[in-house]
């Protein structure tokens, strides 16, 4: 039996460390993965929010612990797992979870939201796998998980910089997924459709922001939904590497 698994349900003694943790799908799959008996390190910047939850997991009998974390800030993705490994001794899943969803017309010239959601989206997976990556290879163990979206597939009006931040996590993860092959890695993608969460509140243009809250409120389902999927894909035995994942409200179009 592996120790790392003594259920054998691949999922329990795993160190799992989640960025964007604070609330929405973050949360979720903090309290699925602590229910299935992960230990959870948890990073974002509402630290008051990644604390309470830390400290609720460990009441409840599971491992936990918070850490201020900017995914924007390589040092501070870096310092994140490396407190996850000094505290736990190794790391095993590494979900690239933090995002940003300011949605806007091109013509806006919203270029600081735009920067904001690349620096998020985007650089925020690359310093999550640049922190990962080194321990992965060290012990010839690791699953890193990175967060797109439908939107990475199918862009509309308004969503062209998130589209293409998420459509960039794709191929990331794709590349990933061919260079660890040699230490023994796994990679997923995961991309939802409209999951409730705070993420329509990281617009700014009222007129879009109203659009989006009103989408959401008709079409999102819970973000449990997403930590299932996470669990699905982390749960499978070690020679079955689940590369992508989409899922969508059975209502929703497109």
């Amino acid at each position: 039996m592996d120790i790392h698994n003594p259920t054998g349900n691949n999922i329990e003694g795993k160190v799992v460390v989640i960025t964007g943790a604070s609330s929405g799908l973050g949360e979720a799959t903090a309290r699925h993965l602590s229910a299935l008996g992960a230990t959870v390190a948890l990073g974002a910047r509402r630290t008051d929010r990644i604390q309470a939850l830390a400290e609720e997991l460990t009441r409840a009998g599971g491992k936990a612990i918070a850490v201020a974390t900017d995914v924007t800030d390589h040092e501070a993705v870096k310092a994140l797992v490396d407190t996850a490994v000094l505290s736990f001794g190794r790391i095993d899943v590494m979900i690239n979870n933090a995002g940003l969803m300011p949605h806007s017309p091109l013509e806006r010239l919203k270029i600081e939201d735009w920067n904001q959601t690349i620096d998020v989206n985007i650089k925020g997976v690359l310093h999550g796998i640049a922190a990962a990556l080194p321990h992965m290879k060290q012990q010839k163990s690791g699953h890193i998980i990175n967060v797109s979206s439908v939107a990475g597939r199918q862009v509309r009006p308004g969503s062209a910089v998130y589209a293409a931040t998420k459509a960039a996590v794709l191929m990331i993860s794709e590349g990933l997924r061919q260079e660890v092959k040699p230490y023994d890695l796994r990679t997923t993608v995961i991309s939802p459709g409209a999951v409730a969460t705070d993420l329509p509140g990281s617009v700014t243009e009222p007129d879009v922001a109203g659009f989006i809250s009103k989408f959401y409120e008709e079409y999102a389902v819970p973000p449990e939904s997403f930590a299932r999927a996470v669990a699905f894909a982390i749960s499978q035995p070690p020679e079955i590497d689940v590369n992508e994942i989409l899922f969508r409200p059975t209502r929703q179009e497109g």
